[in-house]
């Protein structure tokens, strides 16, 4: 009997203690008769289908807020409570007063009308952050200084009492999130289920962004400009290619004499390569055969002959085209570089600029420029060069998302400053510089941008963005056919652990976490729950699907809806409330007439430009879809990067994953940022013969790279008498850069993140 008191007694205190826990951590919802709450677990009655053995609870999974199991979408203001109106301090924009979340007097004006109908002045909150106030009932004070990451947080870092968001760099952040002064947001993962649910379906953004292996720390909100697509892309002067290979005419062009030979082969002069491709109309993959044992390689026939002019150029690679590709191609072989079976690789590209430069001329009569930076005196743009170097002649690091790591096929960091690959392939681009094909020079007259070659007629090919640079072709004579788009990836080879290489498409350009984030102050937001919920709310809700629609494309009234009481949790809900498109397989919403006709009267049709000056969405701490992006591209670009998109579908363009490829390294994108103890980061500040003043990618940075494409082993920041890829390959890993060290440091830290991963995925 004493024993049955026992057991009664026990049973009542669980059935008070759960009925507490129900009351006090849980907001209560009934559908069809049970009861659930908003945490991972449900609360439900005994006649719940999904109880578990005891019959009072069962763990079910959340996506995007939504229970898959029972369909039960949480109320997350039941997860983070805060007062209505808790005001938070934000130092947080893109890169000037006209980027931040309230208007500037230089975008506003004497009042800005948009096609929400609104009137905004300066001072005001845009669009994005005015709705987020609105319903989501914050106030934002606004403490943004104007400045870029990277000099934003500096300027608090010595009074972070005063704000309570801010913007830095994701090195910055690490270290201000070790020293303390950050709060670490992986300790509220359990009230933020969307952010949490992204970092379980991205693994490298969650290791990216994990500033301590011991804690499982996150200092910062990433920042992502597009994920797990192609970032940048070969751009060409599509018109100029048609002119010089299609037809059987005979072409006769300026007819100007070839400058002396300094670019040597990278592909087979003899023998056959096969590389998987697409088919004509892109449907399907077939396998296409280059047969040099039919003309030989075009660069070997091209550097024997003297004298090689123009029109000769063009008659031989013309002949080239047809007979190592059995007439694939036909008449059309510019589809050798513009069709979705296009196959060209460096040496291919290499003489058509040869073709190009020998035969077209600008407008003002001068020969034709064949690769371009969008800017000629800003290192930011200039780099893309070297990046387009490495797809043309297979080098990994050139454009890692990380300096210039890789993973290799032994499943450790490697850095491409260390390799004599990379530096093998600046020759090749410096001769490249010496026969006129490639202007690397910086102009002393002013700056000379992409924009300025294009309306001119004056550059055939560069290495960027689409959507902002094929906004170009509004510069063009389209009408008349002129036309400046995407070009398939260049085939090369590349050692991704197939014996001896394999020759195939692969790009480096992966979307993944910026450098950049949003962090939260910790002497900031102090001891008040009101504003550390309140903050944390912001950022779980970017990364719901209803979040990164808005902090794409600003509040709904800058998009097509269609039933605006529809609630959109998950993607398949997209479609409900909004008319849709496909992109990369999913449905996106499609932007307004109003807003089209803002961005292209305003911003020339610039959507990145247009979204932080006027909408305040697209910054730097969440993720950027670039849906909204691709509905603002011109037809030139969407048709050009169709192909390539069609590539990657069927595997023939491969590319880094955002997940852990443990049985090939080789294939996993770089953590953007690595877990570094203080004694490693004064370790790698230490190491200055590998920092911005030697290999940065940044307005006003000095690079080696670009050096040596310019000008050679003459003048560069290395030591006197390094005059060869091994010797500078072996000067960076020893006394001159420290690399050997700074790897070990890398791997260090990348070995311990990787252990940390191993307990997250168990």
């Amino acid at each position: 009997m004493k024993k049955s008191k026992i057991i009664l007694s026990v049973v009542l205190a669980l059935v008070l203690v759960c009925t507490a826990l129900v009351a006090v951590a849980c907001h209560k919802h009934e559908f069809g008769g049970e009861w659930y709450a908003d945490n991972e677990y449900h609360w439900q009655k005994a006649t719940c289908k999904h109880t578990d053995q005891i019959g009072n609870r069962a763990k079910h999974t959340f996506q995007d807020g939504r229970c898959t199991v029972c369909g039960y979408t949480q109320d997350l203001s039941a997860l983070l409570p805060y007062a209505d109106n808790t005001t938070l301090r934000i130092a947080a924009g893109y890169n000037s007063a006209d980027t931040g979340i309230s208007f500037s007097a230089g975008v506003a004006k004497d009042g800005v009308k948009l096609s929400d109908g609104v009137t905004y002045h300066a001072g005001d909150l845009k669009p994005t952050w005015k709705f987020i106030s609105e319903s989501m009932k914050i106030k934002f004070d606004d403490k943004y200084t104007g400045e870029s990451a990277s000099k934003e947080f500096p300027k608090w870092k010595d009074q972070m009492n005063q704000v309570d968001i801010v913007a830095g760099t994701a090195t910055d952040l690490q270290a201000a999130g070790a020293a303390g002064d950050l709060i670490d947001l992986a300790q509220y993962l359990n009230k933020m289920p969307n952010f949490r649910q992204y970092l379980q379906d991205n693994p490298i953004v969650r290791l990216s962004i994990t500033g301590d292996v011991d804690s499982g720390a996150i200092y910062f909100s990433p920042y992502f400009d597009g994920v797990d697509d192609i970032e940048r892309y070969p751009l060409i002067r599509a018109d100029f290619v048609r002119t010089l290979l299609d037809g059987n005419t005979e072409y006769k062009g300026d007819n100007r004499a070839l400058a002396a030979v300094h670019y040597e082969p990278y592909m087979p002069t003899t023998g056959t390569v096969a590389v998987e491709s697409l088919n004509k109309d892109g449907s399907a993959t077939e396998t296409i055969t280059k047969d040099y044992t039919k003309y030989g390689n075009i660069i070997d026939k091209m550097n024997a002959e003297t004298g090689l002019t123009g029109n000769k150029a063009v008659a031989m690679f013309r002949e080239y085209i047809d007979k190592t590709y059995g007439g694939l191609y036909g008449e059309t072989r510019s589809d050798l570089f513009l069709g979705y079976n296009a196959c060209y690789d460096a040496d291919e590209l290499v003489a058509l600029l040869r073709c190009g430069v020998a035969s077209l001329h600008d407008n003002d009569g001068n020969p034709m420029t064949g690769l371009f930076p969008r800017e000629a005196t800003n290192v930011q743009r200039r780099v893309d060069m070297f990046r387009l170097a490495g797809h043309l002649f297979g080098v990994r690091g050139l454009e890692s998302r990380s300096d210039y790591l890789y993973f290799g096929t032994d499943g450790k960091l490697h850095d491409a400053r260390q390799d004599a690959e990379a530096y093998e392939a600046m020759e090749r681009m410096h001769a490249l510089v010496l026969e006129n094909l490639v202007d690397a020079s910086i102009p002393s007259g002013g700056e000379v941008k992409s924009e300025n070659r294009l309306e001119k007629d004056a550059g055939m090919l560069s290495y960027d963005y689409n959507q902002t640079q094929t906004l170009l072709n509004n510069k063009l004579d389209t009408e008349h056919g002129e036309e400046y788009t995407v070009m398939m990836v260049p085939v090369a080879k590349w050692q991704d652990g197939t014996q001896n290489g394999v020759y195939m498409r692969f790009t480096e350009s992966w979307r993944s976490v910026k450098t950049e984030g949003w962090a939260l102050s910790k002497a900031g937001i102090g001891t008040d729950t009101n504003k550390l919920n309140a903050a944390l709310s912001i950022i779980d809700y970017a990364f719901s699907v209803q979040g990164q629609i808005t902090m794409s494309y600003g509040p709904d009234s800058f998009i097509k809806v269609k039933n605006a009481d529809a609630v959109v949790n998950i993607m398949s809900d997209i479609p409900n409330k909004y008319e849709t498109f496909n992109f990369n397989g999913q449905e996106w919403p499609v932007v307004s007439d109003g807003l089209t006709k803002d961005l292209n009267e305003r911003e020339g049709g610039n959507y990145t430009n247009f979204a932080r000056k006027y909408l305040g969405s697209t910054l730097n701490g969440f993720p950027k879809s670039q849906a909204f992006e691709y509905q603002c591209t011109v037809e030139q670009g969407k048709n050009g990067g169709a192909k390539v998109s069609a590539a990657i579908a069927l595997g023939t363009v491969k590319h880094p994953l955002l997940s852990v490829n443990t049985e090939n390294m080789w294939y996993t994108s770089v953590p953007t940022t690595l877990p570094h103890d203080q004694g490693e980061n004064d370790a790698i500040k230490g190491y200055t013969n590998l920092d911005n003043n030697h290999f940065g990618s940044s307005k006003g940075n000095t690079n080696i790279f670009l050096q040596i494409m310019e000008n050679g082993w003459v003048g560069t920041a290395l030591d006197s008498g390094i005059d060869s890829p091994a010797k500078a390959a072996a000067s960076v890993a020893g006394a001159w850069g420290n690399g050997t060290q700074y790897l070990k440091i890398k791997n260090d830290a990348w070995t311990r993140l990787l252990n940390y991963y191993n307990t997250l995925s168990k």
